[in-house]
């Protein structure tokens, strides 16, 4: 092993275990989507069934003889959906007829992502507010909206500043705030190896900067981050 590899690995290993992350964009090739879902499976699946052997597996056992398949098949289409544009769910705004303008929250809503590091699972809860202004969501669409960012490698920092970005666009408002708390299967199931720790993030905008509407928005979720 030669020094310049020793260095790069130690670098890599820093990354990796800081969860550092230098874009909040996902870092995507500019040919990310040139290829359809069914090449993408095809070629997944032979790299997979490489690393099985590497691994010294016997993929032609009936037990492990799909296995390359069912893996490509669960990167593309199930995991990692989120990551295509095309796959964004269409969020419908309706008229704020009512006029309402306080805060409306939605708690508790799932998070089953990977860790873009190790590809491990992140899974946790997002509890997102906002005050309307001329626009409401359905409120089943914040929740598809969530599900979409999630199904991405990712870090939990960019996870909040997605969600909020676009929920601010869509709306039409800044006045919104996410916290997301959530385990991380890559330091519970590697590394330091702890069972019992979560990490919580917190991203906002508008009136939300204001530190009576954070904390009518926490006092609301008090229940819930001390879980």
């Amino acid at each position: 092993m030669n020094v310049v590899s020793l260095i790069n690995k130690e670098h890599i290993e820093a990354i990796g275990d800081n969860h550092i992350s230098s874009n909040v964009e996902t870092p995507l090739l500019k040919n990310a989507f040139e290829k359809s879902d069914e090449e993408k499976i095809s070629r997944i699946q032979a790299h997979f069934s490489n690393i099985m052997e590497e691994l010294g597996l016997d993929i032609s056992d009936d037990s492990l003889s799909g296995t390359p398949y069912r893996f490509a098949k669960m990167y593309v289409k199930e995991l990692f959906y989120g990551l295509n544009p095309k796959n964004r769910p269409k969020l419908s705004t309706f008229e704020n007829k009512y006029g309402y303008n306080k805060m409306l929250i939605e708690q508790n809503i799932n998070i089953d992502s990977s860790c873009e590091h190790h590809f491990l699972p992140i899974v946790g809860h997002a509890h997102i507010g906002y005050i309307p202004k001329e626009k409401v969501i359905g409120l089943s669409k914040i929740n598809r909206l969530v599900d979409y960012y999630a199904h991405r490698p990712q870090v939990q920092e960019r996870l909040c500043i997605q969600i909020l970005k676009d929920l601010q666009e869509t709306l039409e408002t800044n006045d919104v705030i996410i916290v997301v708390n959530a385990k991380h299967m890559c330091v519970s199931s590697r590394g330091i190896k702890d069972k019992s720790s979560f990490t919580t993030t917190t991203e906002y905008g508008g009136r939300f900067k204001e530190i009576e509407y954070r904390n009518s928005f926490f006092e609301s979720l008090k229940f819930k981050l001390e879980e």
